[in-house]
């Protein structure tokens, strides 16, 4: 793989100060934010005068720690402008969340915000190993989901080419990959796998394809699928962070010279990690559930929000901004079976660790006679034949889940293309336990 490492000298200032710089910057927006939540949104006021808390308050950054949650419940309860803490004339754009399990999450951004958020993807671009003048192929989808339209106005700042393809039609986005010879692609990992499928079904070598990076985000993803994916293209995968209550993509990037967890620009978006069931601020090194909150949104500013994914604060390396450690699953994934903590990322793990079997995979959940049964519907690699082949796989894959996650499963091996394909964020689990 080509060396992408950036001159420390090209670097913004705020990604190498110092953090007495840091903190001061982020006290400042901090209470300048917390003024304009309690001022101008309704909501806000209401829960930090039931908390007995005011902006004023807030004489340091731990004092954050004294302020309420915002959860997806809240925005939900708020739809669909109500959380907005500007007029809506002055509101340019419009994002929501899919609504899969209830109405939708609407978010609004000012001119200002559509800078900020272009800003900050362009800076998670450029840690990727992007550079003025790429070629950027945006595979992730374009309309209310924040991906595509976050993508592209970021590789746009930057000053790259933009192939504004979206998700989906998988046959044409290889031929444009092949016509248009990208070197940066933005996708889900998980879609970026079908897109290696297509590879090998039109014959092509994947290491003979132009792209030098991907940026890959919007669903968790393992250290096994960035090797998988790595030494499948020749080239560098790389994890972006971000959701729409917060901004959308962009809030946190891994740094293509380290790979060692994803830097939080906190010039815009301060860091906590919280026990996901007390509340309690953790100390940075211990996992728990991310919760931000935005320091320089003016549309929609949003307090110490509960994102579910859980991860861990570390210092920084390439960067002096901290870093979170890669999203291992969410708070709300969680599978509990017999009394177990299963997260789809571990189930992935142990199926890449199967040279005969295909990272295409998904969960099924049942219960019988009172008893939870988990099955693990997953697909041969292409090469793997039919029989005692598959039959030593599922076995393989059966015991590594019972030894390492601690759960007995049953594994349906598959032919190749059997299992449900995404090209937006894959469902991995299907949970039948409250059928009868």
């Amino acid at each position: 793989m080509e060396d992408l490492t950036p001159q420390r000298a090209d670097l913004e200032h705020i990604e190498k100060a110092s953090r007495d710089e840091i903190s001061a910057l982020q006290l400042e927006r901090l209470q300048a934010t917390l003024r304009r939540a309690y001022n101008n949104v309704p909501h806000y006021k209401k829960a930090f005068d039931a908390k007995g808390v005011h902006p004023d308050d807030a004489t340091s950054l731990e004092d954050l720690a004294n302020f309420p949650f915002t959860a997806k419940a809240d925005l939900r309860d708020n739809y669909p402008f109500g959380m907005f803490a500007v007029p809506r004339e002055q509101v340019v754009r419009i994002h929501a969340s899919s609504g899969t399990t209830g109405k939708p999450t609407v978010v609004g951004y000012t001119q200002n915000d559509i800078d900020t958020w272009s800003h900050v993807v362009a800076r998670s671009i450029r840690a990727s190993g992007g550079r003025r003048g790429d070629k950027v192929h945006v595979s992730y989808g374009y309309g209310l989901f924040t991906g595509g339209l976050g993508a592209h106005y970021g590789a746009e700042k930057l000053g790259c080419t933009v192939i504004p393809v979206s998700g989906g039609m998988t046959e044409r986005q290889v031929q444009l990959i092949q016509d248009f010879a990208p070197d940066v692609i933005m996708v889900t990992p998980s879609y970026m796998l079908s897109i290696l499928d297509e590879f090998r079904n039109q014959g092509l070598d994947p290491r003979a394809s132009s792209l030098k990076v991907g940026i890959f985000g919007a669903e968790p993803w393992t250290e096994s699928m960035r090797r998988e994916i790595e030494q499948t293209f020749d080239m560098h995968a790389v994890d972006i962070y971000g959701l729409s209550e917060v901004m959308g993509p962009g809030v946190a990037n891994e740094c293509v010279e380290t790979k060692d967890g994803l830097h939080v620009w906190e010039d815009h978006f301060y860091p906590e990690v919280i026990d996901p069931v007390t509340g309690e601020v953790l100390p940075d090194g211990e996992m728990g559930e991310l919760v931000f909150t935005s320091l320089t949104k003016e549309a929609m500013p949003v307090i110490r929000y509960r994102t579910r994914d859980l991860t861990r604060l570390l210092p920084g390396t390439a960067r002096s901004l901290r870093r979170m450690e890669k999203v291992t699953g969410r708070s709300d994934d969680m599978m509990i079976v017999r009394g177990v903590n299963v997260f789809p990322t571990q189930i992935e793990e142990m199926i890449l660790k199967c040279k005969g079997l295909a990272p295409h995979y998904q969960i099924e959940l049942r219960r019988e006679d009172r008893l939870d049964e988990m099955t693990v519907l997953v697909e041969a690699r292409p090469d793997l034949p039919e029989g005692a082949g598959r039959d030593a796989q599922a076995k393989d894959l059966a015991h590594h889940i019972k030894s390492l996650v601690g759960v007995s499963a049953r594994i349906k091996v598959t032919d190749p293309g059997q299992v449900e394909r995404s090209v937006g964020k894959a469902r991995r689990v299907i949970d039948l336990r409250g059928q009868s």
